[in-house]
């Protein structure tokens, strides 16, 4: 026999824990399968009582911005055909020999309109920055724009178009290219 309180029974949750619980909710991803409870109706905060002083004081709400979109990693399957020489690659762009705004601007040009022809892989070829003992000219640093194009593909603007990117296998550039997988255009 079962000595101690009764079990207390759970109560409903109200309208405005629901919704506080909503916008809690949102900042974590759902697990499979789960669901969130729907108000009974329509959350509205309850009105204060406004005095002149609260309302010329009253901070205006800053839309919160979108989260850029996920990148993810090449599939296994896919890098190890690419390495055997069977993947279909649907264009290529080479880096070499540009400045860096020139580069920057020829990526984003190049991506776009593959994205636009339906391409899903291409491969953009930054070079591996010169020769090992051949010192930099004019104080630049060897291999710019191979350290740079990870970071241009990872930009915001290029989320819509970007889905994902690794190092190239040997037989197309190795550390001196990269495979980028496209999203599909919209």
């Amino acid at each position: 026999m079962r000595e101690g309180p009764p079990p207390q029974r759970l109560r409903r949750l109200s309208d405005e824990e629901i919704a506080l619980w909503v916008e809690v909710a949102r900042s974590v991803s759902r697990r499979h399968g789960a669901s969130l409870p729907a108000p009974a109706e329509p959350f509205a905060p309850k009105p204060a009582a406004q005095t002149p002083a609260t309302v010329a004081t009253a901070p205006e709400t800053t839309p919160v911005k979108a989260r850029p979109l996920p990148l993810a990693p090449i599939e296994r399957r896919l890098k190890r055909e690419l390495a055997r020489g069977r993947g279909a690659i649907d264009g290529a762009i080479d880096l070499h020999g540009m400045t860096q705004a020139e580069a920057h601007q020829a990526l984003r040009g190049f991506l776009r309109h593959s994205q636009a022809r339906g391409a899903r892989l291409v491969i953009v070829v930054t070079g591996k920055g010169g020769p090992l003992g051949e010192p930099a000219m004019y104080g630049d640093e060897r291999g710019v724009l191979r350290r740079l194009t990870p970071h241009w593909l990872r930009e915001p603007d290029l989320r819509p178009v970007v889905l994902g990117f690794e190092e190239a296998g040997r037989a197309h550039g190795g550390s001196g290219a990269l495979y980028v997988r496209l999203r599909r255009a919209p």
